[in-house]
C-alpha cells in the first residue's frame, strides 16, 4: 500500500514517527521526496509495541516536497481474503509523524490519505520492501489490541530465519516511555489509507480519535499566524479568536473524527462550551474600504483573500425575470476585486481582478494558489492565477443564463478536489444543481433538482449557495440555503450521504467552510419576521454534526 501527497505549507521539522498496521503488516516506511531524491524519515515493523520512535537524522519538509509512505503486507498462511477497513480483522496502513513549526505558521494536524503519484514508487529505496524481523517475546507485547483476530491469525505468525543485520534490539520499554512523553505533544501528522466508503469503526476510529485528543485546541489557533476564521457580514470583515471556555473541564476539549453516518439526517443534537470564538474588535481590517463582500478564503501562505463588488451593487434592479443582467452598459468593475491581505494587520499584499467582473459571488483558493471565482451577472466561473491578469480557465457563456452543459444561471461557489483536480460548481439561484467538471473544464456530470416545498428530499435544493470539500471522507457538502441545511454527497458518485440540520440555523444557511481535521464552520441568514434565531457563525464537529460553538460580531 502506497501513500503520497505534495506538502503545501510552511516548513516543518520532523523529530519522531510511529507506524501501524494490523497483523499482516511486515514493514512501514516513510520518506521525504525532493527533486527525485528519497530521504528516509523512518522505517519500522508494525508488529513492535506501539510507540513513537525518534528519527535517526533531522528531516525538514518544505513547500512542494512529497511525503510518501509504503506498507508491506504478507498473507502467507492465510486462506481467506483480507480487506482494507477499520476492524481488527481488516488491514490498514498508517504512518504518523511528530513535528514542530514556527509558531506563527504552525498547523497542529494534517492528513494525507491519497497516492498523488503512483509512478514515483518505482524508485522507492529497496529497504522499504525488506521486512524487519521481530522477536517472539516482542510479538506478545505488541498485539494486545488485536485479540479479536487471534484465532484467525495463528497461521500468519510464521517465523523467518534470523538475519543479523535486521535484528531488533529489545527496547520496548524505552520506546513505550518515549511514546508516553511525546504523546503529550500535539504536533502529529496522521497518514492513513483506508476505504472511505466503509464506516470507520473500532481500531480506525480509536486511532484517529487518539491523535485528535492530543490537540490543545486553544494553542492550535494562536499558532496559525493569527489567521482565525473570518466571518462576513455585508461589506465588513470581522476577525475572531478562539478562546478557552470555563464551562467544561479541560480534559473534554476534544472532538472525535469518525466516518459520518450515512443516510438522511434530521435535527442534530447541539453541544457547546468546549471552546469559544470571540471577535478581535481592534482588527484594522474593519476600516477597509470595500464594496459588497461576497467571498473570503485563505491562500496557501495563509493570507486572507477577499472578493468584493467595488462600486457595483446587487439589488432588485440587477436582473429581469429571465435572470439576464440589466446593467451591462455600466461595464465591468473598474477597481481590483480580489484583495490579498496580511491577516494580522490587514496590510494589502496584492490585488487583481480589475475590469473583469460585474457581480462577484463565490471565491475559493486551490492548493496551488489559484483563485476560483463566480460571477452571477456573467453566469460564469473563472480560474485566475495569483499573478495573471487574464483568466486561466472560463466556464459558462458570458451574460447568457442557461441550464445545459455550457451555461450556468447565477453560479454561487466553486470547490476543487486537491487530488483529482475535479471542479465542482454550485449552479444556484435558477438551476439548483451541482455540476462537476474535469480539471481541464470538461463537463462530467450534474446532480440535484429544485424544489419549492418545505419538506425537501435529499438531492433537492433551494439555492445551493456554498460548497465545502471534505477530502478525508471524499465528500462534497453543500449549504442548501433556503432549506436551512447542509447536504453531503460522495465526490465521485454524487450520491447523497447525510444531512445536517439544526433549529438554530433558522430558515437559511448561507456560507460554509471546512478545516482539515474535522471542524465545519457555517453562517446562517437573517431571521424572518416573528422568528428568533440570530445571525451567527457555527462551529461543528463534522463527524457527529454537533454544534460545539457559536459566535457573532460585537459590532453589527
Amino acid at each position: 500500500a502506497d501513500i503520497a501527497c505534495h506538502y503545501k505549507r510552511f516548513p516543518m521539522h520532523l523529530f519522531a514517527y510511529r507506524v501501524h498496521t494490523h497483523r499482516l503488516g511486515k514493514i512501514v516506511s516513510g520518506y521525504r521526496v525532493r527533486n527525485g531524491q528519497w530521504t528516509l524519515i523512518g522505517r519500522q515493523s508494525p508488529q513492535l509495541p506501539q510507540a513513537f520512535y525518534p528519527v535517526e537524522h533531522p528531516v525538514d519538509i518544505h513547500f512542494d516536497d512529497i511525503l510518501a509512505a509504503r506498507c508491506v503486507f504478507s498473507g502467507e498462511g492465510r486462506t481467506t481474503e483480507t480487506h482494507i477497513g477499520g476492524t481488527a480483522n481488516d488491514e490498514m496502513c498508517n504512518f504518523y509523524i511528530m513535528y514542530y513549526m514556527e509558531a506563527k505558521h504552525a498547523v497542529s494536524y494534517m492528513t494525507c490519505t491519497q497516492n498523488a503519484n503512483p509512478e514515483m514508487f518505482r524508485n522507492i529505496p529497496q529497504e522499504a520492501n525488506i521486512p524487519i524481523l521481530v522477536k517472539p517475546d516482542m510479538l506478545k507485547m505488541a498485539h494486545g489490541h488485536h485479540e479479536g483476530s487471534k484465532e484467525a491469525d495463528k497461521s500468519s505468525l510464521l517465523q523467518q530465519p534470523k538475519r543479523e543485520e535486521e535484528e531488533v534490539l529489545d527496547q520496548g520499554d524505552f520506546y513505550s516511555l518515549l511514546s508516553k512523553l511525546l504523546g503529550k505533544r500535539e504536533d502529529v501528522v496522521h497518514v492513513h489509507k483506508y476505504n472511505p466508503t466503509e464506516k470507520a469503526d473500532s481500531d480506525l476510529a480509536a486511532e484517529i480519535a487518539n491523535v485528535v485528543q492530543k490537540k490543545d485546541l486553544a494553542r492550535e489557533v494562536t499558532n496559525l499566524d493569527e489567521r482565525d476564521n473570518a466571518i462576513l457580514v455585508r461589506d465588513r470583515i470581522h476577525k475572531f479568536h478562539r478562546l478557552e471556555s470555563t464551562l467544561r473541564p479541560p480534559e473534554n476539549r476534544h472532538f472525535s473524527l469518525q466516518q459520518p453516518t450515512r443516510g438522511e439526517g434530521s435535527w442534530e443534537k447541539e453541544h457547546t462550551g468546549d471552546f469559544h470564538i470571540e471577535e478581535v474588535v481592534d482588527w484594522p481590517g474593519l476600516d477597509l474600504k470595500l464594496g459588497q463582500v461576497s467571498g473570503l478564503a485563505l491562500d496557501p501562505e495563509n493570507n486572507l483573500v477577499v472578493f468584493h463588488r467595488g462600486d457595483h451593487v446587487w439589488d432588485e434592479n440587477s436582473f429581469d425575470s429571465k435572470f439576464v443582467y440589466q446593467q451591462q452598459g455600466v461595464g465591468p468593475i473598474e477597481q481590483d476585486t480580489i484583495l490579498v491581505l496580511n491577516p494580522s494587520n490587514a496590510q494589502l499584499l496584492h490585488s487583481t481582478g480589475k475590469n473583469l467582473f460585474y457581480l462577484p459571488h463565490g471565491l475559493s483558493v486551490d492548493q496551488n494558489g489559484n483563485y476560483w471565482v463566480t460571477d452571477v451577472a456573467l453566469h460564469q466561473v473563472f480560474k485566475l492565477g495569483a499573478n495573471d491578469k487574464e483568466p486561466l480557465l472560463i466556464l459558462g457563456t458570458a451574460l447568457q443564463p442557461g441550464s445545459d452543459k455550457n451555461h450556468f444561471c447565477q453560479p454561487t461557489d466553486v470547490a476543487v478536489d486537491p487530488v483529482t483536480g475535479s471542479i465542482y460548481v454550485s449552479d444556484s439561484y435558477c438551476n439548483s444543481r451541482i455540476v462537476q467538471f474535469s480539471a481541464s473544464g470538461l463537463f462530467l456530470k450534474q446532480w440535484g433538482e429544485g424544489t419549492s416545498s418545505a419538506g425537501a428530499r435529499p438531492g433537492q435544493f433551494r439555492s445551493p449557495h456554498s460548497l465545502a470539500l471534505i477530502p478525508e471522507f471524499s465528500q462534497l457538502c453543500i449549504a442548501d440555503r433556503e432549506n436551512g441545511r447542509i447536504q453531503c454527497f460522495g465526490l465521485e458518485s454524487g450520491q447523497f450521504i447525510r444531512e445536517i440540520k439544526h433549529k438554530s440555523f433558522g430558515r437559511e444557511l448561507f456560507a460554509m467552510s471546512y478545516v482539515p481535521g474535522g471542524l465545519l464552520f457555517t453562517v446562517n441568514g437573517m431571521p424572518y419576521p416573528g422568528e428568533m434565531e440570530p445571525v451567527q457563525g457555527f462551529v461543528m464537529n463534522f463527524s457527529t454534526g454537533e454544534i460545539i460553538d457559536t459566535f457573532s460580531p460585537v459590532r453589527k
